[in-house]
């Protein structure tokens, strides 16, 4: 593991206090000690090993040494730090001694020749990068062969949100998302990018349901840290990060309930090229569709495998691709490597036939390590979703007929369906005004419905219910047959009822009911 700061420590003496969020930008790093160079201990040059960098001078008059331990924890996650850098230091005048520890997979640590006196006791680890901290310190005092148990921490979830956002009103939850913005070729913080950060609010009224789009900006400081205040808790959003032409894709997350969340994000150059996809549906050809997208390359380079959630077996020929970017497929073996991959923060879609797509967050950087996917067979989630469909059968048909009744949607019934006689479910969409069968880029087609701002957008599709991101023709039809739907609900942009519009989706949402 590499560190790009402080190895060996230069630790001070004291502590100083954490500034209010009055006194400090909300886009300053939270330093919540500072560092005072008052002693400074002077150690051999890096190369040598850690333990011959520091040597204490040998005990004079019989006195033994002593024995300082410890465990370090991140509080925020809830489990120990594992390889965090632990310092123990001097604080006597006089004293040149100093230690340094790795803590184990349990987050332990263990001095065991330290003298009498006064220490400082401190830990690094990228962690504390992330949340925009300095090395965080504690005093203490050794006896003669005694032992000394010293744990460490950092801060809580709601001390951190205190001091970076001040505290939570009626009206602001007091959440936060912050991080550090990296540079994707070196790894190196990246100063002066803005951060992005949106989410859904839904609204009711006299008027009836209103939708609002907050937005909130940050910018990144020298360090490339980052935090935006006040955002839902619990709650979904998206986050995205650009400078220039530069950006990462838009990224979906999840606040907890704890109320902060931390997200590096890496930012690379990307080439865009012009593509032009294939023929839509010549029986809703639209002059007014855009017939070149945008495809994004780089020199990044990423691999992995997919393999199956039943047995483990690798899936030859899935689709792996970056969302507006390169693709190829699996081996034999389920490997796959995507090279020309744009360099960042992205998007990765996966996808075999006859298994439940999935889409991911990856970060393209130098070394990364393979991915490893595996996908559920959509006999599996659908078995799943018919055990609980069966027990609420009747209340999914009552809320539909309820529905048909005040929503400003388009229902469909079993009468319905089988007047347009599909031979496959995707097929009903072909006579439904305001939706269309579409190809993507890729060649995977897709029902697709007309946007308030864009020509065409992808509704969210719910089956019995549950949230099915990602679904193309092909899975709808492999999920569900004609004469098994029930029910079929369709709203367009700004008719969606709040149990079907997930996180941001904003498009629209088709709702599927089976007998």
């Amino acid at each position: 593991m590499q560190h790009d700061r402080r190895l060996p420590f230069h630790f001070p003496t004291r502590y100083a206090n954490v500034l209010s969020s009055s006194q400090r930008s909300a886009n300053d790093p939270v330093r919540l000690f500072y560092l005072l160079l008052l002693g400074v201990f002077v150690m051999p040059a890096l190369a040598a090993p850690v333990a011959a960098r520091a040597q204490a001078p040998a005990p004079r008059g019989g006195l033994q040494r002593a024995e300082v331990h410890g465990a370090v924890y991140d509080s925020i996650a809830g489990r120990p730090l594992v390889g965090a850098l632990v310092q123990l230091v001097a604080a006597d005048s006089g004293s040149t001694y100093g230690r340094t520890a790795v803590s184990d997979s349990l987050g332990a640590f263990r001095f065991a020749d330290a003298p009498s006196g006064r220490f400082t006791l401190g830990f690094y680890h990228a962690v504390l990068d992330s949340l925009g901290l300095e090395p965080l310190l504690r005093t203490i005092t050794v006896a003669d062969g005694g032992s000394v148990r010293a744990d460490l921490a950092t801060p809580s979830a709601a001390r951190l949100r205190m001091a970076i956002c001040g505290a939570p009103t009626p009206q602001n939850s007091g959440a936060v998302v912050m991080g550090i913005v990296r540079d994707a070729t070196a790894r190196a913080p990246a100063s002066g990018v803005t951060v992005i950060a949106e989410w859904l609010e839904l609204s009711f009224g006299t008027g009836g349901m209103n939708r609002r789009m907050p937005r909130r900006l940050a910018t990144t400081r020298e360090t490339g840290w980052f935090a935006i205040c006040h955002v839902p808790s619990p709650g979904s959003m998206t986050l995205m990060a650009t400078r220039g032409a530069d950006s990462t894709a838009t990224i979906q997350i999840e606040v907890s309930s704890s109320g902060l969340l931390r997200r590096e994000l890496y930012l690379g150059a990307a080439r865009v090229v012009a593509a032009v996809p294939p023929p839509r549906d010549s029986a809703r050809q639209d002059s007014t569709a855009l017939q070149v997208r945008r495809v994004h390359v780089g020199e990044g380079r990423l691999t992995g495998s997919v393999r199956a959630t039943t047995d483990g077996r690798p899936l030859a020929g899935a689709q792996i691709s970056i969302l507006e970017g390169p693709q190829t497929r699996t081996n034999a073996r389920g490997e796959w490597t995507l090279t020309d991959a744009p360099p960042g923060t992205r998007l990765l879609e996966v996808r075999a036939v006859g298994y439940y797509p999935e889409r991911r967050a990856v970060d393209i950087v130098d070394s990364v390590a393979p991915l490893r996917i595996a996908l559920a067979t959509f006999k599996s989630v659908l078995d799943t979703m018919k055990i609980s469909a069966t027990r609420t059968v009747d209340m999914n048909l009552l809320g539909f007929q309820e529905r048909r009744r005040s929503s400003m949607g388009r229902f469909l019934t079993p009468r319905d369906i089988a007047v347009r006689q599909p031979f496959v479910t995707s097929e009903i969409f072909r006579s439904v005004p305001g939706l269309f069968l579409d190809r993507t880029m890729d060649a995977e087609e897709k029902v697709m419905m007309r946007g308030l701002f864009e020509d065409r957008c992808e509704p969210a599709i719910y089956i019995n219910g549950q949230w099915m991101n990602g679904l193309t023709s092909g899975d709808l039809d492999g999920f569900i047959r004609p004469t098994e739907i029930a029910g079929i609900e369709v709203y367009m942009a700004g008719q969606v009822p709040t149990q079907f519009q997930p996180g941001l989706g904003g498009c629209g949402s088709l709702v599927f009911w089976t007998k």
